[in-house]
């Protein structure tokens, strides 16, 4: 048997343990990785992984069937993936088929210690790196998510596309499919115009309750920034998660969501009150981690400020300043993940605010808790958390 093929075979055996130690390791380590901080913040979601080799490993264990590592039906002519293997998945797995974390933190480091290359990793350069993770997280699940919706292969989605349990009558309008994109512009803008201009009749047909017809056509128009009829990949990743969206009118459907429960006297705005019961205790929540619990404005302290014009009443533009408090989305939770990591998971041992590799090495386990710890969320790349309705 020649050199080659003998590598080879090793690679896959130490693949294949490893496999079968990582689904099993996330039972056994529980008690390593941080605790408790989407509990605390009050937003499921699950922890940013932070190995971009992790993320692919366990999209190959998902794609396999592999997630149930105590019924290895495939154990036997399972091999190492060819973009793993690009990856040099095997350097870093062990003859026991255990990822050596040492050496992955010592491969990364450098990728981390960037702006500067100074030896340590600070908060910013923490935080850039979680996000970025976190963002590539959110945009192979919506180029995951729209291959599986895309039924006519042209790159966008369509409203029937995506929602194809929605009758004619729940929408209230013709489909955009049955007039040509090329040559029908004008019958396609009048159809535009009836699908989301709702009026008297089409909203008392289309429910606006969170998860009809009306409400979904309102998300769909809002990312449909072309008005077109159609989401491209943008469009899409934005209407999957609307709270990490850039889109000026993504962000005010967002905050007249959060307005609408708490606006008693349905004007569309919040006073005083209806802001202190209401958007204020998430609010200081988010800004009592974020500062310590130091320099927390009081409500009426905080309604002052943002009451621009002195009306006594918070509208959309009122609020716009704390959306990101009102609705975090993954990106958010990522920068208050790396900042729970550097700031309370004890990572920062000299607390000088930054990290050495040997503090990251000798904390290795918090870095790597979604690997050793399952126990605070359930996920899935196929699972859209802002999508469960359907």
């Amino acid at each position: 048997m020649s050199k080659a093929v003998v590598c080879t075979f090793l690679a896959a055996t130490a693949f294949t343990l490893f496999i079968v130690c990582f689904q099993s390791n996330k039972t056994i380590h529980r008690h390593h990785g941080p605790r408790g901080l989407g509990r605390r913040l009050g937003y499921k979601v699950p922890h940013p992984l932070f190995d971009p080799l992790v993320v692919k490993i366990e999209r190959f264990v998902e794609e396999k069937g592999l997630n149930d590592w105590k019924t290895p039906t495939h154990w036997e002519n399972l091999a190492v993936p060819k973009e793993l293997d690009q990856e040099g998945v095997a350097d870093f797995l062990s003859d026991e088929g255990t990822l050596n974390i040492t050496l992955r933190l010592t491969y990364l480091f450098p990728s981390l210690d960037k702006n500067p290359e100074d030896g340590f990793v600070e908060s910013r350069e923490l935080e850039a790196w979680i996000m970025q993770q976190a963002n590539d997280r959110l945009t192979f699940r919506a180029g995951k998510e729209l291959a599986s919706r895309d039924q006519d292969g042209d790159g966008a989605i369509s409203f029937r596309e995506y929602f194809p349990h929605f009758t004619d009558e729940d929408i209230g309008f013709l489909l955009l499919s049955i007039f040509s994109r090329a040559d029908q512009r004008e019958q396609l803008q009048v159809s535009q115009k009836r699908v989301y201009d709702s009026n008297n009749a089409s909203t008392e047909r289309n429910g606006m309750g969170h998860g009809e017809a009306g409400w979904w056509k309102e998300q769909f128009r809002n990312a449909d920034v072309d008005q077109n009829g159609l989401l491209n990949f943008t469009e899409f990743k934005d209407f999957l998660y609307p709270e990490d969206s850039s889109n000026e009118e993504i962000h005010k459907w967002l905050l007249r969501e959060k307005i609408k429960p708490i606006d008693y006297d349905h004007d569309d705005k919040l006073n005083l009150e209806e802001f202190r019961n209401g958007a204020y205790d998430i609010y200081k929540n988010y800004v009592e981690f974020e500062s310590g619990g130091a320099n927390v404005h009081s409500p009426e302290e905080m309604f002052e400020t943002l009451d621009v014009e002195k009306d006594k009443l918070l509208g959309v533009e009122d609020l716009k300043p704390i959306l990101q408090y009102l609705s975090p989305g993954e990106l958010s939770y990522a920068k208050y993940y790396a900042s729970y990591l550097l700031h309370e998971a004890g990572a920062d041992d000299d607390k000088d605010g930054k990290l050495t590799l040997h503090e990251m090495i000798n904390h290795e386990y918090i870095f790597y808790s979604t690997v050793y710890d399952d126990t605070d969320f359930e996920d899935d790349d196929d699972e859209d958390l802002d999508h469960e309705e359907l």
